[in-house]
């Protein structure tokens, strides 16, 4: 019984913290994520994949970008700093505590068979987004089927968050000058990865929402009810009216 409540006041004092720290200013989120950091491996650092990836090195991450383009991912790094570094995406994926895949749809089963068995029990962060006109047959599969069950099925043995679909890159990169004013809506069915990217969407200022497992991951994309910016109360209340 003793120890039962020692566990439970262990992750209330770490709970606390955690709340604690979403509204810290940038500056001291920094240090302390510096203090507890997290190697990240970007797949795909176009706009939003080098957007996060750059806000994450800033708030005390390692990170390695990596995409088509190595000579263009090795400046990216080296405009960061000495946490940042650029590689293949075989070499990001097996850098990663945790991977960003960050590419166009049609993009993503070919990313699921180069990475791999690179992928298995790996906490990825999909901001992949299915657009017909764009990435063609699979899109229309992945809208059918959801695109949280489907980027599941094409990322096999990936821990899935979906997070960061839904809202412009170009304000990715200031959500940590107002700290926990901007929710992020996320789904996801496996608890630590939750726990995981939760961690590290306060890191660059939002507060993360929950919405529910994967198969909700559907309603996670531009021009949605959940699209653009909301504050984390409001997107509970419409994340209430989805099934």
């Amino acid at each position: 019984m003793k120890q039962d409540r020692r566990g439970f006041l262990r992750f209330a004092g770490t709970a606390a913290a955690a709340l604690a720290l979403g509204h810290l200013p940038f500056a001291a989120r920094a240090a302390s994520a510096a203090a507890e950091k997290l190697k990240i491996g970007v797949v795909g650092s176009g706009n939003v994949g080098g957007t996060l990836g750059g806000v994450w090195v800033k708030a005390g991450h390692e990170v390695m970008f990596s995409s088509r383009h190595l000579e263009k991912d090795k400046e990216l790094a080296a405009s960061l700093g000495a946490n940042a570094r650029a590689g293949t995406p075989r070499e990001a994926a097996a850098f990663g505590d945790v991977l960003l895949i960050s590419v166009p749809y049609r993009a993503l089963p070919d990313v699921g068979k180069d990475l791999g068995t690179l992928l298995k029990d790996k906490v990825v962060i999909d901001t992949c987004n299915p657009f017909v006109n764009r990435d063609g047959e699979i899109a229309t599969w992945a809208r059918e089927k959801g695109a949280g069950l489907a980027s599941a099925e094409l990322l096999p043995g990936a821990r899935i968050v979906r997070a960061f679909n839904a809202i412009g890159y170009r304000r990715m990169g200031t959500a940590h000058e107002q700290p926990g004013r901007i929710g992020m809506p996320i789904a996801g069915d496996d608890a630590k990865a939750i726990e995981v990217a939760s961690r590290l969407i306060r890191d660059i200022g939002y507060e993360p929402v929950l919405i529910g497992g994967l198969a909700m991951g559907k309603h996670l994309m531009p021009r949605e009810p959940l699209a653009g910016e909301r504050t984390p109360d409001e997107i509970r209340q419409i994340a209430a009216t989805l099934k």
